[in-house]
């Protein structure tokens, strides 16, 4: 399993009430304000974690001003996830990996520190509704290729799958995935999606199809097992058409609420001292 990000900066030696937030374009329809904020309540934490609209352009200086402000790090969101790479001082293997970070630390002397915790989100998210889950038991199958795919490409990878077979609309994405990840990724057309769920014991839409204003996510299930299990990273709605079929036809299924969850909560141990728990109050803030 990916394990939660590290760094020489503790929440206990900054001298102001911390603050944090959360960059992108847009933002205000970010859940993480609220997130965040309830665990600062329920911890009886001092610190701030507010939304910051940032243009592409402006993102180098704002991200340089943001430490001399009295913030101590960020989360970063759409479209500055891959931008940050080339800003930040230094990189986590992961994030680098992966290609984008979502998580920043500003240092005391500050200096950016990038990480990607979206893979470990991913993971926490199915251990925890499906603890007996065991990603070596056979093949996983991951649908679409952008860069949330990316993470949950290399958290399954790490967790011990020994065969990864993915699919996109774009063949080419998938393709450039496997040659940076190696031999256990098998490629298939998107005309064969189907057929690559067959034997397949986790699986995986990591596209945005079937989220509220969407396209449908239209994926023949004949030929998934009732063993498998079945999460989506799309959680507007909860239970996405994808996870509704899933579920009839007998596979345990986990909605991507809780990846959102998870991820949050390494940054937030980082800025502010306290590691959250991530429980069903936590989902309730989310969800409002």
């Amino acid at each position: 399993m990916i394990k939660p990000m590290q760094d020489d900066l503790p929440a206990s030696q900054i001298t102001h009430a911390p603050l944090a937030g959360v960059i992108g374009m847009p933002i205000a329809h970010s859940r993480s304000p609220r997130l965040h904020g309830h665990w600062l309540a329920r911890y009886g934490l001092p610190g701030h974690y507010v939304p910051i609209p940032v243009m592409p352009e402006h993102l180098a200086e704002v991200l340089r001003i943001l430490p001399r402000a009295g913030f101590v790090g960020a989360n970063v969101t759409i479209p500055h996830k891959e931008a940050v790479l080339t800003l930040a001082d230094t990189v986590t293997d992961r994030a680098a990996l992966i290609g984008a970070a979502n998580t920043l630390i500003f240092r005391a002397d500050g200096k950016i520190h990038a990480d990607n915790t979206d893979g470990y989100g991913f993971i926490a998210n199915l251990r925890q509704n499906e603890p007996d889950w065991q990603p070596d038991l056979g093949p996983a199958a991951v649908i679409g290729a952008g860069g949330a795919a990316r993470a949950v490409v290399a958290s399954l990878l790490d967790s011990g799958v020994k065969e990864l077979r993915i699919a996109n609309r774009t063949r080419l994405r998938a393709e450039q995935i496997k040659a940076e990840f190696g031999a256990r990724l098998v490629v298939y057309d998107w005309a064969q999606v189907g057929n690559m769920l067959e034997g397949a014991t986790t699986v995986v839409n990591a596209t945005s199809l079937g989220m509220q204003g969407k396209q449908p996510l239209r994926v023949p299930l004949d030929a998934l097992s009732p063993d498998a299990l079945v999460t989506d990273l799309v959680y507007t709605p909860l239970m996405t058409p994808f996870l509704t079929e899933a579920q009839a036809r007998g596979c345990r299924v986990v909605d991507g609420l809780g990846m959102l969850l998870h991820q949050a909560a390494p940054g937030f141990e980082r800025w502010f001292g306290q590691r959250p728990d991530v429980d069903d109050e936590a989902r309730r803030v989310a969800l409002e």
